[in-house]
């Protein structure tokens, strides 16, 4: 046996990568009206994006139930040694309290150990890889748990945003109230700091946003993983990393896509780098 890996869908990981890990991605819930989908399970990203455009009801989330958690909890406690669960930062959403909850109603004896992330998209992938590398050299559910807290303050995020609006809409504007008065034509640059979103900057085009991208990754020193995130741009995301070979070889650059609930906040042609 051994220690399993949970996560939720905000983690924005890659195709293939929980399964090939052995990681069990636990679905928030987007809603349009009375319909309610699972993220990436009911609902794919090309069709949410194009719903949030064109659709007059605008989407909003919901996280897990700690009936989802304690049903996953359960099963894997099966044949495990441990659960170490980690989740979207707190501050953005009642994932990690329903985790919590969900731990307690899994009533098992399997140690579960639950860990607010402090981040989302591939901030909180990074954790849950790190996590899952962790599991496999056979560390014990304490020592990932451990391993996971001691590195949320060395992530590094930033995004270029085409407006505030969606995040504004879904109340998870965070500390960048501030920038909700800029001229339509400017484009925010914000990052995840301490859980919540902070206003870093405005660029007056979606080009000028970009460079300010580069220059953040640039300016990092020395680089273990670097990861583009965007919604609907991927030619842009492609840009990036050919434009970044220079700082962190392109071919170990992930490229990832922003998910239906975080897109519900984000909004199309949102972008972000993260590296650690």
């Amino acid at each position: 046996m051994a220690v399993r890996i949970v996560t939720d869908s905000t983690a924005d990981l890659p195709p293939g990568v929980a399964e090939q890990l052995g990681i069990t991605v636990v679905p928030l819930y987007v809603r349009f009206g009375e319909e309610v989908y699972r993220d990436r399970v009911d609902i794919g990203e090309d069709e949410f994006y194009e719903r949030l455009m064109h659709d007059t009801v605008h989407p909003g989330t919901t996280q897990p139930t700690p009936q989802d958690f304690a049903q996953v909890y359960r099963e894997l406690s099966q044949d495990a040694d441990g659960i170490v669960s980690i989740h979207i930062s707190s501050k953005l959403s009642g994932t990690y309290a329903s985790a919590l909850q969900g731990r307690d109603m899994a009533d098992t004896k399997c140690p579960i150990e639950v860990v607010d992330s402090l981040w989302a998209s591939m901030g909180l992938g990074f954790l849950a890889t790190d996590a899952a590398a962790a599991a496999g050299e056979g560390k014990s559910p304490q020592q990932i748990a451990e391993e996971a807290r001691e590195m949320i303050p060395r992530i590094r995020y930033m995004g270029l945003f085409d407006t505030l609006k969606y995040l504004h809409l879904g109340g998870r504007i965070g500390k960048a109230q501030c920038l909700l008065g800029s001229a339509l034509n400017v484009k925010p640059m914000l990052t995840l700091r301490d859980g919540e979103f902070h206003a870093v900057g405005r660029a007056r085009t979606r080009s000028r946003g970009l460079n300010r991208l580069c220059e953040f990754v640039q300016s990092a020193g020395e680089i273990s993983d670097l990861v583009i995130v965007h919604s609907t741009t991927p030619d842009d995301a492609e840009s990036l990393r050919q434009r970044l070979d220079a700082v962190f070889p392109k071919d170990r650059t992930v490229i990832a896509r922003l998910g239906p609930v975080l897109g519900v906040h984000t909004g199309p042609g949102t972008i972000f780098v993260g590296f650690r």
